[in-house]
């Protein structure tokens, strides 16, 4: 695939075919210049009620007639204090402040940085962060720090801050709680950070809420801050607004992107507690909070978050997400028997299951086979290595959703 400039995100040039061109976008179905495909995982994850969302378009169209970027420190608009106001409506009781940023990573970035700027405004400075092990949180270098070191990272590594790692919960997650309590009990942790119930790259691994509940206990105990990484799992996802909604906890700290303008444009945001900002608040101007883009805040983008928000705020969505769920439910289990699969799980709308390979991992071949495979047909999947997964727009139909998973099952590895 060398016929192009472009240098395309994940890809190996040398060994991947010149990828379909992207023509048009509705609903669930991408067209292309080979054929329609049907967006099986949400054009990696963002896509939440179907591309082009007609409230979602219109309210872009509408703010490009009154602001295009206009500078965020010093100034400020409507779609972004309209939008702040209602993500503090919709997210978890006690997150009360909304920072503005433009990715996934770099919201993650700013929570890490929040949270080791409360621990030295505070004059106790903490510094050490926790993580769970599998954990995939984004691709700067702040973001692969708490992430798992691997494949992804690994030519990257003299970059990179050292982090205290977790055992992922299995079970009830008594090994996970131990290992905190243990590193807690050293009295400098600053942050635990986590993907709630679902670690998304690391391999769709799922956790129960009573483990993340325990978690947020652990860190009352203990002082420390609780970071969650809602950049994928939000949005309804796990099949509630929050993943953290299963638990019924809060964090204190957590970040929002992906899902937030429904997939149709970048932003992101970062929440935190009256108590992190305060932190920040001083006559002193060295305790400013000193993070910044130069795209924080875009209006167009802000405007499309706050119709995404609208249409959350005025119900309706959980009955989606059931529906939704309830399908996948039942493919995952139609399919996911057959000798060649194992490990099938599901978490609201997202449903995994693993191919029974050698080399299983993020590089297993049988991953990118099936990916061309299923192209073929007529369907966009992009597995992890040798875990596959269905992660649509929530607007998709029955019979769409169904040649999805009669693609997955026709597969021989």
């Amino acid at each position: 695939m060398t016929d192009s400039p472009v240098w395309h995100p994940f890809t190996q040039h040398a060994t991947e075919p010149r990828p379909p061109r992207a023509l048009k976008a509705e609903g669930s179905v991408i067209e292309t210049d080979r054929g329609p495909l049907i967006d099986a995982i949400s054009s990696w994850w963002v896509i939440t009620h179907g591309h082009r969302h007609p409230p979602i378009m219109a309210a872009i169209r509408a703010e490009t007639e009154r602001l295009d970027q206009v500078i965020f420190a010093g100034l400020t608009h409507q779609p972004a204090e309209d939008l702040a106001r209602a993500l503090v409506d919709l997210a978890p009781a006690g997150l009360t402040r909304v920072f503005y940023s433009d990715s996934g990573s770099t919201s993650v970035e700013v929570a890490l940085k929040m949270a080791l700027g409360f621990w030295a405004n505070s004059g106790r400075p903490r510094h050490r962060i926790a993580v769970l092990d599998g954990s995939y949180h984004g691709d700067t270098i702040g973001t692969m720090s708490v992430g798992a070191r691997g494949v992804f990272n690994a030519a990257y590594q003299p970059l990179m801050f050292a982090v205290d790692s977790l055992p992922f919960p299995e079970g009830d997650g008594a090994a996970t709680l131990a290992a905190f309590e243990a590193l807690a009990a050293q009295g400098d942790l600053a942050a635990l950070i986590v993907e709630p119930l679902v670690l998304g790259a690391g391999g769709m691994l799922m956790y129960p809420p009573e483990v993340l509940a325990r978690l947020r206990a652990a860190c009352d105990r203990h002082g420390v801050l609780l970071i969650a990484d809602e950049v994928m799992t939000g949005w309804g996802r796990t099949g509630r607004l929050w993943a953290c909604d299963h638990a019924g906890i809060a964090p204190d700290i957590l970040c929002t992107s992906k899902g937030l303008t429904g997939g149709a444009i970048p932003l992101a945001a970062t929440l935190a507690t009256e108590a992190v900002f305060a932190a920040h608040w001083s006559e002193d101007p060295a305790k400013t909070f000193f993070h910044s883009s130069s795209y924080t805040a875009n209006p167009i983008a802000c405007a499309a978050g706050l119709a995404n928000a609208r249409i959350w705020q005025a119900g309706g969505m959980q009955a989606q997400l059931d529906a939704l769920g309830a399908m996948q439910a039942e493919r995952l289990a139609a399919v996911g028997g057959a000798a060649r699969f194992t490990g099938a799980r599901r978490c609201g709308t997202i449903a995994a299951l693993d191919l029974r390979v050698d080399g299983a991992g993020y590089l297993a071949a049988a991953g990118q086979r099936l990916r061309g495979f299923a192209l073929d047909r007529g369907v966009l999947l992009r597995p992890l290595g040798s875990t596959v997964y269905v992660l649509p727009p929530y607007g998709i139909s029955a019979a769409e959703l169904d040649r999805v998973w009669e693609a997955i099952a026709a597969f021989a590895p």
